[in-house]
């Protein structure tokens, strides 16, 4: 089965294209140039938009994702803002950390947060099909630590490893990442389906 990956992130499709590895998949990337207005209020309304309108463009099946970080102590921000919170990665964590700083957020407890990630498939037709949430739960670092991942992982600390999202190897964070355990819940259902239509041609 064709699977677009929904995202124009590279890192998210780097870590989908791991994650779907071992299941009889061809994935490709999100057509260059197609862009989708990010307009819902929550993350799994984004996964839907994303879902439907690459599905609906490309005629493939479509598995989009919209995560994204929220700190108890800023509100919940930067919430579903969270890639257009600043216009670089070292930008976004800059400015994270002035904001919990500036908020006079000192203590591990104060500057606790969670990832979120909701996913979307939606089938060749543009309907959605299967989705699905998971969460990781954390503390913002004052200082980025790590060279691995991308967007807030390097300040994003898993207190029972020790360990920010940046110092993990991929088998970790695919343990205990948002994503990971996203895709946890999805998998079982997208083997089904692909059980389903392992008789049939690929749809588009």
């Amino acid at each position: 089965m064709d699977l677009v990956i929904a995202s124009g992130n590279a890192g998210k499709v780097r870590e989908f294209g791991a994650l779907l590895a071992d299941l009889p998949l061809q994935t490709r990337a999100q057509p260059e140039g197609l862009e989708v207005e990010e307009t819902g209020a929550t993350f799994a309304a984004n996964a839907r938009l994303k879902a439907v309108a690459v599905a609906s463009a490309t005629g493939y099946w479509a598995l989009a994702d919209d995560s994204g970080l929220s700190v108890e102590a800023l509100g919940g921000a930067p919430g579903v803002h969270s890639a257009r919170y600043a216009d670089s990665d070292p930008a976004r964590i800059a400015r994270l950390l002035q904001e919990l700083e500036a908020a006079g957020a000192c203590t591990a407890a104060a500057r606790s947060a969670r990832f979120t990630a909701a996913l979307a498939l939606a089938d060749p037709r543009g309907r959605v099909v299967l989705e699905v949430e998971g969460h990781c739960p954390g503390t913002i670092l004052t200082a980025p630590r790590g060279a691995g991942g991308f967007g807030y992982d390097p300040v994003f600390l898993v207190p029972e490893l020790g360990l920010s999202f940046a110092e993990m190897d991929r088998e970790q964070k695919a343990a205990c990442g948002h994503r990971g355990r996203a895709f946890g819940l999805l998998r079982p259902q997208l083997q089904a389906l692909l059980a389903q239509n392992r008789q049939s041609p690929a749809p588009g």
